[in-house]
């Protein structure tokens, strides 16, 4: 997973992207951000191709995240060519399951976009 250390990288990275592009916001403190570690590289395999995706620490970028309404941790914010397409932004822990059912919205959610 590509890190975000910038703002501007963060805006250049969404804007770029054919791809859908999943920004993963997250903590070093944030037990719930660790809870998602263990399989999050297995969730990326498996939607190699369809979505790229980044981590932004919300602590490195607080103007952003605060523009984003980022404010439960961690959090999912889905982007095509610049636009937000889909978020899932809570305080509560997430779950493989519920990543995936957001990350498959996410797709469904471009596709429609597209036709």
């Amino acid at each position: 997973m590509q890190i975000i250390q910038t703002d501007e990288a963060f805006r250049e990275t969404v804007a770029e992207q054919a791809l859908v592009t999943v920004a993963v916001f997250k903590t070093t403190w944030c037990p719930d951000c660790h809870f998602i570690d263990p399989f999050m590289p297995d969730v990326e395999a498996k939607y190699a191709g369809r979505i790229q995706f980044v981590q932004i620490d919300r602590d490195d970028l607080p103007d952003l995240c605060s523009e984003l309404n980022i404010l439960g941790i961690p959090s999912f914010i889905a982007f095509q060519g610049g636009k937000e397409l889909v978020r899932f932004v809570n305080k509560l822990r997430k779950s493989r399951e519920e990543i995936e059912q957001f990350l498959d919205r996410a797709l469904e959610v471009a596709g429609a976009l597209q036709e």
